[in-house]
């Protein structure tokens, strides 16, 4: 087995296709086809199921988990040499959920980026769930996510911020008028919610469900913005983290704190263990927890 055997097996798996992968690679198909090939002989399993579609085999899932981590340790292994120069350069990739992006981090990241001007910030806004497959399968150093991974022993996770589920609703709702909410006071009404990616989605709806009724979902988002126009234009209501409708200014709109029971947006940092850091995101990460007076260790 050796390095080229990996890189063509990890793109395969990437693109599902053998035709995309030679493309990517700028080799040809009946190349590729061969050095996947040499690599189920020599390892004795089928990692393909080529028929009706491309897919990986059980056996091709576990060696694609060991492989994004040997090629990942392989590409660190310039930033490392790098890094013992202690050159102030490099670049963090990071995943923030929408839900929370942009109410709470840009002043941190633009503190940041002020002090270490050469740092590359890839910043990538999508739900919760999908930060924790990117940070699995390398696409991301460091990720801020709503809820705890379901194999939490192999991550670093740190609480940034625990934050109170509100309802949002047009001020012409007759909910409006209410101090407090419940689920039970939500079950005729039509929900406008993150997409299913997002684990404050699972939060609503098993909240709903333990109250004995499925929610009338209008549409599902991924963008905050999008959902609040919803809202304000009387199309249903919604549920967000009280951190989030701090920060919203519109007239039209009343955000009530959900009761019975309360359910609360844990914010947490994350990233994987066993796997490499570069010197931007150690940097990223005390930065940050000195700027939010956190306690992490690294």
């Amino acid at each position: 087995m050796n390095i080229k055997q990996l890189e063509t097996f990890v793109t395969v798996a990437n693109q599902l296709s053998f035709t995309k992968a030679s493309e990517e690679m700028y080799i040809t198909q009946s190349s590729v086809s061969k050095i996947i090939k040499s690599l189920e002989d020599e390892l004795s399993v089928q990692l393909f199921y080529r028929i009706p579609q491309i897919q990986l085999t059980d056996a091709g899932k576990e060696l694609y988990r060991h492989s994004v981590d040997v090629l990942s340790r392989l590409n660190n292994i310039p930033v490392e040499l790098g890094n013992l120069s202690k050159l102030k350069k490099g670049r963090v990739r990071i995943g923030i959920p929408p839900i929370i992006g942009s109410s709470f981090f840009p002043s941190v990241i633009g503190s940041f980026k002020a002090k270490y001007p050469d740092i590359d910030i890839r910043l990538t806004e999508v739900g919760s769930k999908v930060i924790i497959d990117e940070l699995e399968n390398g696409n991301l150093d460091v990720g801020i996510v709503c809820s705890y991974p379901s194999d939490r022993d192999e991550y670093h996770l740190y609480p940034l911020v625990k934050s109170q589920l509100m309802v949002g609703v047009h001020g012409d709702n007759p909910l409006a008028v209410k101090e407090s909410l419940s689920f039970m006071d939500l079950k005729d009404e039509g929900f406008v919610l993150f997409k299913e990616d997002f684990s404050l989605y699972d939060s609503i709806i098993e909240g709903c469900t333990q109250n004995g009724f499925t929610p009338n979902i209008i549409c599902n988002s991924s963008q905050k913005d999008f959902i609040l126009e919803m809202v304000a234009s009387r199309m249903g209501i919604t549920c967000l983290p009280h951190i989030t409708c701090a920060h919203v200014n519109n007239d039209n709109l009343r955000f009530i704190p959900l009761e019975s029971p309360k359910i609360f947006l844990n914010l947490l940092i994350t990233w994987k263990k066993n796997r490499y850091l570069s010197y931007a995101s150690r940097e990223w990460i005390r930065f940050t927890s000195d700027a939010l007076d956190l306690r992490i260790e690294i």
